[in-house]
Order: structure tokens, then C-alpha cells, then sequence
């Protein structure tokens, strides 16, 4: 067969009709007789055409019985055929159509019309051959780039936590808080907010949430402590009111760490998330906190969890002016202050989980400070 040509198969059992069709054909097709549908459907075993031009009006194995099994055949139902036919009649052409044609020519044929709706129909399927070819190097190109984007995303993901993790760390490092309080601080919210999921409390807010955002986002909420000097933020013994007011503007200042990034990137929401966090932490469910003295409902609920697991790990951790409260020591304190510092409903769901509290920060190894400073009482401490 040229390689230069489209190739076809002319099935009939008229001799002078197969004769006539090659000599017209054979100048611009490879064209192969065939004179039986049973004889085709042998041939299209080893060799497959770019179209068949098909009799209906043949012995034994009709034009129609042809079509059907080149059409349950996987290697052979998408060549295109157009019948050939002495019956003109609108209910044949329809059959034939149906049964999968993609043309109808009634004999004897003129042959430039035959010519040109041949010449038709292979451009047809030239373009569909086309297409579907760049469809598939499309469907491969869309594959190959949505890997290189979730590749470099997750370059990017990884890069932003790891950036987060190191101010994260520095906070820490700062405060001198060893042992990962802002790792435990994620893990305590991530059981408290299953719990509130089981319990379906605040259902429609946090129904909203994107978990890994949150916890994320929640590594910043003491951002702003990098702003405070060392001799208020280490100081051993009792703040004074002056030194209290100090402290109290790491709310402030986290806020504004939070908002100087915001304006600087367009991926925002896991900083929205943080603002809230850095910005309502410390506000009381009673109003008696700060920087605004919000007042229950009024609050975020971000606020509200990350207030109750991080004065949880505040108590149970050794701090630079105070020794570590006992799990037991820390429970009593929290709900102690219920209805006061904090969310009534968070804490009856603390209670039901406190001991995973426990659990986690009994896991995550806390070296304790080398030198035990006097205890600073709970109110007092909590400022931190």
C-alpha cells in the first residue's frame, strides 16, 4: 500500500461495479476490491482502510448484517462507510444511517459527485483523526502541567509552613517555651474541634472551616511577642501594671506583623484566619480581657478555642515565672473560670476530652527549666 495515499476498500458483488469503482478511485486512493461482506470482514483481520465503500444489496451476508459486526468489533467500528445502493428510497437511507453510515449514494453514481463526497468524508475524518490526536496530546499536556502545578505547590505549601514553623519557633525561642507549646496548641485544637463535630455544637460555623487552615493559621497567634523586650517577657516575679501594659501590645503588634504580610501577597485566607486568632486570644467570654474587651458570642470562636488550649498548655508548662500546674491542677483552673474567661459550651467539651489534653502533652517530651521562679497567679499569668 502507498504511503502517500488514503486507502479504500470497495465491497460489492457486481464485477463491472468493482471495476469501474477502482479505475475511477485508483488515481487518488488505494483501492482494494472486495466481493462479498463475509470476505471483507476476513480481510479486515490483517489490514484496516481509511474508508469502505459498501453494497447493501449483496448474498448471503447483506450490507446491513456487514455493518452491524464491523460495529461490535472494537478494531473495525470506527472506519467509516458509505453504502452503495440501487434503492433510493428514504426508508433504506435511514436504516443504513442508523445502523452507523455516514453516507448513502444510490447507483449508478456520477462520478465527480462520488469523487467529491469521497474526498468530503476523508477530510472529515482526517479532522477528526486530527483532533482527536490533540485532544489526547491535550488531555497529556493538561496532565503533565496539573503535575508540575501540584508539584510546585506543594513546593510552595511546604515552603510557607516552613516559614511559619520558623517564626513560630522564634516566638518560642524567644519566650523560652520549650517542648513545642505551639505544636501542642494545634493538636488541642484539632480535639476540640472534632469534638464540637460530635457533639455538633457551633455546626454551621465550623462546618465552613478548612481544618488544616486553621490549624495552620494558628501558629501565629503569638506573633507579636517578638515585639516585647526580654526583661518584660522573661521577667521571673509579678508584672508590674505598667509592665502588664507592655505585654498587652503583642495583641497589637501581631496584628500588625499579620497585616504588613497580608498586603504583600494575594493568598490571604490562612493569614485571615491568623489575624483572628492573633487578634481575639485573649478576650474574655466575660468581657473583662483585652485589646477590645469583646464580650461572649462577640468573639470569634477561633479566638475562643485557641484562649482555652493556650492557657491549658500555659498551666501545664514550665514558663520563665512559674513551675508547671499538674494536669489535674490546670482542669480545676478551666473550669473554674468557666463563664468567665471562657466559652461556657467549650469548656463542658474540654471536659469531655481533657484527658487526650493530658495525653498530648504527656507525649511531647517538655524539658523543664533548670530554675523554678515563683508562681504567678493564674489571672495574672494569663496575660501571656
Amino acid at each position: 500500500m502507498e504511503n502517500n495515499k488514503k486507502t479504500i476498500f470497495l465491497v460489492d458483488d457486481d464485477l463491472v461495479i468493482l471495476s469501474m469503482g477502482s479505475e475511477v478511485l485508483s488515481e487518488k486512493y488505494n483501492v482494494y476490491t472486495v466481493n462479498s461482506g463475509a470476505r471483507l470482514l476476513q480481510i479486515l483481520d490483517r489490514h484496516i482502510p481509511d474508508l469502505i465503500l459498501l453494497d447493501i444489496e449483496m448474498p448471503i451476508v447483506n450490507g446491513y448484517d456487514t455493518i452491524r459486526r464491523l460495529k461490535e468489533r472494537n478494531g473495525t467500528k470506527d472506519i467509516p462507510v458509505i453504502f452503495l445502493t440501487a434503492k433510493s428510497d428514504s426508508d433504506n437511507e435511514l436504516k443504513g444511517l442508523s445502523l452507523g453510515a455516514i453516507d448513502y449514494i444510490s447507483k449508478p453514481f456520477i462520478i465527480p459527485l462520488l469523487l467529491k463526497r469521497i474526498e468530503l468524508h476523508m477530510l472529515v475524518e482526517s479532522q477528526k483523526k486530527e483532533l482527536e490526536s490533540q485532544k489526547s496530546e491535550l488531555i497529556s499536556f493538561n496532565n503533565n502541567l496539573k503535575g508540575l502545578v501540584e508539584k510546585k505547590t506543594n513546593a510552595i505549601v511546604e515552603l510557607q509552613n516552613a516559614v511559619l514553623n520558623t517564626f513560630a519557633e522564634l516566638v518560642e525561642y524567644r519566650d523560652r517555651i520549650t517542648g513545642g507549646h505551639i505544636g501542642r496548641a494545634q493538636e488541642y485544637m484539632h480535639i476540640l474541634i472534632k469534638e464540637m463535630h460530635k457533639f455538633e455544637k457551633y455546626a454551621g460555623l465550623i462546618d465552613t472551616w478548612d481544618m488544616p487552615l486553621i490549624l495552620l493559621s494558628a501558629q501565629l497567634h503569638d506573633i507579636g511577642k517578638i515585639a516585647i523586650r526580654d526583661n518584660i517577657l522573661l521577667k521571673p516575679g509579678k508584672l508590674t501594671s505598667e509592665e502588664y501594659d507592655v505585654i498587652k501590645t503583642h495583641v497589637a503588634y501581631g496584628v500588625h506583623v499579620i497585616d504588613k504580610i497580608m498586603s504583600d501577597t494575594t493568598e490571604k485566607s490562612f493569614l485571615e484566619q491568623a489575624r483572628i486568632m492573633v487578634s481575639t486570644h485573649h478576650e474574655k467570654w466575660n468581657g473583662s480581657g483585652y485589646p477590645n474587651g469583646m464580650k461572649g458570642q462577640d468573639i470569634p470562636l477561633q479566638g475562643r478555642i485557641m484562649a482555652l488550649v493556650d492557657v491549658y498548655d500555659a498551666l501545664i508548662s514550665d514558663r520563665p515565672y512559674k513551675g508547671a500546674y499538674p494536669h489535674e491542677k490546670a482542669v480545676e483552673i478551666i473550669t473554674g473560670e468557666k463563664g468567665a474567661h471562657f466559652d461556657p459550651e467549650l469548656v463542658d467539651l474540654f471536659m469531655e476530652v481533657n484527658w487526650e489534653f493530658k495525653a498530648i502533652a504527656m507525649t511531647h517530651n517538655r524539658a523543664p527549666n533548670s530554675i523554678m521562679f515563683p508562681e504567678r497567679p493564674y489571672m495574672d499569668m494569663a496575660v501571656l
